[in-house]
């Protein structure tokens, strides 16, 4: 295993860091290393479609490596008082500020992200490593009454040990920090494995970070490789407590049987997959139910685990909610991502393409009517929308992940709840009504995760708790319950005064 010193120069011609180099290398124990599989990564820029990398990945060995480094370092990092911690997170965050720019670029480069969401997700996931701050005082026990007499009974909540993280490529950024940082901040050991698509804004880009920020070795360590060499061992591993994915529902389940069946069980916190509807009842205020809608929908081209997949439109406002939302999204400008006022990115690569194509040819088999839509340029898809559709077709029934959207006409407001509801997932969910009230009693009665009034389905607050319900996943990210994902109760007494035991 070759190992390098990582640069770190800066430019002396401004105020702004050097930009990172050596991303063509895996981070294993606080060292540059190349990694010694046969396999080779080389993410390709969806819009230009050319190689930006090559980067060798790893294999059983360098993830072998990783875990050790992640156990003997993590016993250190967890007695570390709360305040170095803190000062690291919040030094993350600073870097995070300075080198703004930089990680937005990468993500426009390696996913295609438009520029307005690579913004977006920069800023989600910075808010994630400032909460992240404050998270080594959230850590707190308790003290239970107990019934025994001269008994005290303490709960102390510990780091779990090691974090083993699975991060995607959609929302590459934020989906990895929201498990990194709190991990670390909460006295964990991290390894984390980045998806081969965007190795760089979904693993990489945080080793330089913490790195810079001064987090002992070891504490963190990224490794590149493909699932089919390195995916279930990084899973099934002895040493790793918990392990954190998001993805899809199949992928998901394998995961969590994993964690479960591996010689040392461990918990699973799960993100899957996601078929979120946007409802317009019959009292929406339209101009913002489309506004939201065409945000929530295209964001990203469509490829957001919450974007909406399902737009149920109460029929009394259905031909005018159609007529604007077509509209509206007939002016979308698709383009280059670097473009600031480009709004459709490119596909993420050819097989996701491939799988959407298929998805539009059987929703035209299947009786859906198509408004808007076009033949693909390149990796470069047009928004498709299709009306006529039922909860039964596949348009609607399977999460499309990416621009294409269907329009389901509800014949009032008990249907629309049901049709909303009749999915396996639960991920995330929006209602439109000019009636609070009336919004947080079917709020309430939609099975999903989380729910929006008056807003569409793509969000996500660092203080609040992100995750759904059925094939939609296990767990909660956020907070308080990141706090509670990556740490463990350890409930131990103190028997002040003599006990009598009698048998």
């Amino acid at each position: 295993m070759t190992t390098t010193t990582p640069n770190r120069t800066t430019d002396s011609t401004s105020n702004a860091p050097a930009p990172y180099t050596g991303f063509d290398r895996l981070f294993i124990g606080g060292h540059w290393v190349t990694g010694r599989s046969e396999h080779k990564l080389r993410p390709i820029n969806p819009y230009r479609q050319d190689v930006i990398m090559e980067i060798p990945a790893a294999d059983k060995r360098d993830l072998e490596d990783a875990y050790q480094e992640a156990q003997r370092a993590q016993v250190a990092w967890a007695e570390t008082l709360p305040s170095e911690r803190s000062l690291l997170m919040r030094r993350a965050t600073d870097i995070m500020d300075a080198r703004r720019e930089e990680i937005i670029s990468w993500s426009i480069r390696e996913a295609g992200s438009p520029r307005k969401k690579a913004m977006l997700e920069w800023k989600v996931a910075r808010d994630v490593m400032e909460q992240a701050v404050s998270a080594p005082y959230g850590a707190e026990g308790r003290i239970l009454p107990s019934d025994i007499p001269g008994k005290e009974s303490r709960v102390y909540r510990r780091p779990v040990g090691v974090v083993a993280v699975v991060s995607p490529w959609d929302f590459a950024l934020n989906l990895a920090n929201r498990s990194v940082a709190p991990a670390l901040a909460l006295g964990n050991a991290v390894v984390l494995k980045p998806p081969s698509n965007t190795p760089v804004t979904g693993g990489l880009i945080f080793a330089k970070i913490f790195e810079e920020a001064g987090l002992p070795p070891g504490v963190l360590s990224v490794v590149a490789g493909p699932a089919r060499e390195i995916g279930d061992a990084f899973v099934s591993h002895p040493i790793p407590r918990v392990i954190t994915f998001t993805g899809s529902t199949k992928a998901g389940r394998h995961i969590g049987e994993l964690a479960m069946t591996s010689p040392i069980m461990k918990r699973a916190s799960l993100e899957l997959g996601g078929n979120s509807p946007l409802v317009v009842l019959d009292d929406a205020d339209l101009e913002l139910a489309v506004n939201a809608a065409v945000f929530g929908k295209f964001l990203n081209s469509g490829q957001i685990c919450m974007s909406i997949n399902r737009l149920i439109v109460d029929e009394r406002v259905y031909d005018e909610f159609v007529d604007r939302f077509v509209d509206r999204v007939r002016n979308l400008k698709m383009g280059d991502p670097n473009d600031p006022d480009t709004d459709i990115g490119p596909i993420i690569n050819e097989a996701q393409l491939n799988s959407h194509l298929k998805h539009i040819q059987q929703a035209h088999q299947e009786g859906a009517c198509q408004l808007l839509g076009g033949d693909p340029d390149g990796l470069m898809l047009p928004p498709h929308v299709f009306v006529d559709v039922n909860n039964q077709m596949s348009v609607a029934r399977e999460e499309m992940f990416g621009p294409i959207v269907s329009i389901i006409k509800a014949r009032d407001e008990a249907q629309a709840l049901q049709v909303a509801n009749d999915t396996e997932y639960g991920l995330s969910s929006a209602v439109f009504t000019r009636d609070e009230g009336r919004g947080l009693r079917f709020a309430l009665g939609m099975q999903a995760g989380m729910t929006h009034i008056n807003d569409q389905t793509v969000n996500d607050l660092p203080n609040a708790p992100f995750g759904g319900e059925k094939n939609s996943g296990i767990g909660r990210f956020g907070g308080n319950w990141a706090i509670e994902e990556f740490t463990t109760d350890h409930w131990i007494t103190v028997q002040h005064t003599p006990r009598t035991y009698s048998i």
